[in-house]
């Protein structure tokens, strides 16, 4: 897995075009074993599943890139047109997206500059900005919808049947990690 930088510190790609003649993963579990390692399979599965993650966000990234969006514009743009009112506060957005509240922030400002979303002042809390979704937020959003749905969100290729029980597998791991409390959520 080659590394390619950004020019960024913080920012990392990892190469998805590069074709090995062998599998790395493989040759990983191998070693592990070669050198009595212990959780040989957990290293081998974590490292599928981050190697899995790099494959999977270049696929969504390449779809959300004629619509000027990235996976978590893309997500906070899906989560305002979700509410209501088509408008929430940046904290929950963030507690709802599971991030912190600078990557909310971040976002916000982005998708604000492209007049996706604008913020404004909450009706009850003088405190509190609401991020509100705009007419043509929600055209965006519905239309790269469609192209991510057009990839099977980058998992093309996979049956129903091993969709579900990949999802029911790392369901399992997220819950066991404390990710939501309440088992019954789905």
């Amino acid at each position: 897995m080659a590394l390619a930088t950004t020019g960024r510190a913080e920012a990392v790609t990892y190469s998805v075009d590069q074709v090995l003649p062998f599998d790395p993963i493989g040759e990983a579990r191998r070693n592990w074993e070669l050198n009595d390692w212990r959780a040989t399979d957990a290293m081998s599965a974590a490292t599928s599943i981050t190697r899995a993650n790099q494959l999977v966000m270049a696929r969504i990234n390449e779809a959300l890139a004629p619509f000027d969006l990235t996976f978590s514009r893309f997500e906070a743009l899906a989560l305002l047109h979700f509410t209501r009112r088509g408008s929430l506060p940046l904290g929950k957005m963030g507690d709802r997206l599971m991030v912190h509240p600078t990557s909310v922030t971040n976002a916000i400002d982005r998708l604000e500059r492209d007049e996706l979303v604008r913020r404004v002042p909450h009706a009850d809390d003088r405190r509190t900005v609401l991020a509100e979704i705009t007419d043509e937020g929600r055209r965006v959003v519905a239309k790269a919808a469609d192209a991510l749905a057009d990839i099977e969100f980058g998992l093309a290729g996979l049956s129903a049947e091993t969709l579900r029980a990949l999802d029911d597998a790392i369901f399992t791991l997220r819950h066991d990690a404390g990710d939501f409390a309440d088992e019954e959520s789905r």
